[in-house]
Parts: structure tokens; C-alpha cells; sequence
């Protein structure tokens, strides 16, 4: 008698994009192997996008069941508006947030030191990248607070530039003390899109599980989100017509 053979579980493929750096005289595609780590141990496949023409990027998004936006390149503009039309489950992350509110309208504040001073550490250093050195409060009705089980968390922080003018399309989530942004949402809820200001890839190790929980909540949303399902057009969700969208993150942080 034959045995039966179970079919291997496919894992869901996500996007994950990524910037480029010089490394030893050579121009590198790169991204910080924390996010793929935290990806995997959910059971996803991520998969690097190298900064490409956005027509290709967006091309990238048919093979896809999610996407992970780290932010500040022009491709993910392309990719930010063609995920949200696609409804494709989207994690954005520290200046992911950042360019998916300038994507759809917002804008950002600079140089927080000088435009916004407070006391809250928002960029402490590199040593710090681990720790969770601030609160921030979440709205209890969001989705993020449903997704870590907590509305005030403590999180690690890496950012000079930060959420400022939000789009009309996205509200508000959580917060720092100091009134700085830390996390948005789509107003549509039919599209699962969380925006973090912290590196939760960089904290899945601690004793809290608020980030891990993060991820795994991304990763239910991949799989139910029966990717290659026709999408609603999402005309709630489309960049403002007129004006400038607003600079994008600048590129020394990721």
C-alpha cells in the first residue's frame, strides 16, 4: 500500500524593501537581517527588493502576499500607494511609517532636536537599538493595541525625523509622552496596514511580546488575506490630487 504523501506547506512570500550602501568601494543592495529574522520565525518567506524602477516594484507586489516597508526610498512611494489599492497586508516600520504618511499626503518633521525638543529620547544611539527606552500610548480602539495585547508599551527608538501633518487617509494610534507620533493606521479598515516608529524586528528577543506579537499578527493577516483575490479600488486612499506630497525620509537611518 502507497503511503500518502502530505503536500509540503507553502510559507507566504512577503516583500521586505531595502536601500543601498558602499561597502568596500562597491555600491550594496542591503537590509538589516533583524527583519528577516523576525519574519521567518513567524513562517513567512521574506524576500529583499533591491531600490528598482517603481513600475517593476509594483510588478514585484503580484507575487506577494505581504509587504514590509523600512522606508525612504522613492520606489516605496509606488509600492506604499499600489499595496494599499491591492489591500495587501502591510507592515511599515520606523522610516516605513514615515514615508507611507508622505505617500499619501502627510508630511514630516525634519530634525526633531531642533523643530520639536522635548525630553523623550528619540534618537539615543546605535548601543541603544535593543532596549525599549520610552512609553508610548496606543488608542485602545486600534488595531495595533488589539494585535500586542496592551495599550501603553515601552519600545526602542532610532529616528530624528518623525510623522508630522498626517495624511487624510491614516490616524492616529499611538504616541510618546512628548506628543511625537509612533504609530498609524489606514481610516479603511479593510486594508491591514500598521505603521511602528520603533524597530520591533530589533526587540523579538526580549522578555516582553509585545513585538513579537506584532509580527505574528502581520503574519495572520498575510495568510488570510487571500492574496491573489481581486482587491477593492481604494478610493479613500488615493494621494492628493494637487501639491507636493511632502519630502521623503532621508536615507541615514534604517
Amino acid at each position: 500500500m502507497t503511503a500518502h504523501r502530505q503536500a509540503p506547506t507553502v510559507k507566504p512570500l512577503v516583500l521586505v524593501t531595502s536601500t543601498t550602501e558602499v561597502i568596500r568601494g562597491v555600491s550594496r543592495v542591503r537590509a538589516n537581517e533583524a527583519y528577516t529574522d523576525a519574519l521567518t520565525a513567524v513562517g513567512l518567506l521574506p524576500v529583499v527588493l533591491p531600490p528598482i524602477d517603481p513600475a517593476l516594484a509594483v510588478e514585484a507586489l503580484d507575487q506577494a502576499a505581504g509587504l514590509v516597508l523600512t522606508g525612504g526610498d522613492a520606489y516605496e512611494l509606488a509600492l506604499a500607494r499600489a499595496a494599499a489599492e491591492r489591500r495587501l497586508p502591510t507592515l511599515a516600520i520606523c522610516r516605513g511609517i514615515q514615508l507611507v504618511n508622505v505617500a499619501f499626503g502627510g508630511t514630516l518633521v525634519q530634525d526633531i532636536p531642533s523643530q520639536r525638543p522635548a525630553k523623550v529620547p528619540h534618537d539615543p544611539g546605535k548601543q541603544q537599538r535593543t532596549e525599549r527606552i520610552h512609553h508610548v500610548t496606543l488608542d485602545p480602539a486600534s488595531r495595533i493595541a488589539r494585535v500586542v495585547g496592551e495599550q501603553s508599551i515601552e519600545t526602542n527608538s532610532s529616528h530624528h525625523q518623525a510623522v508630522d501633518r498626517l495624511a487624510p487617509s491614516l490616524r492616529i494610534t499611538g504616541r510618546t509622552e512628548d506628543g511625537i507620533i509612533e504609530a498609524v493606521e489606514p481610516k479603511d479598515t479593510a486594508w491591514w496596514m500598521i505603521g511602528v516608529q520603533w524597530h520591533p524586528e530589533e526587540l523579538t528577543a526580549t522578555a516582553e511580546d509585545w513585538d513579537r506579537r506584532l509580527f505574528s499578527g502581520f503574519a495572520d493577516a498575510v495568510r488570510s488575506s487571500g492574496a491573489s483575490e481581486p482587491r477593492l479600488e481604494p478610493a479613500a486612499l488615493a494621494a492628493p490630487a494637487s501639491g507636493p506630497p511632502g519630502r521623503t525620509a532621508s536615507r541615514s537611518r534604517r
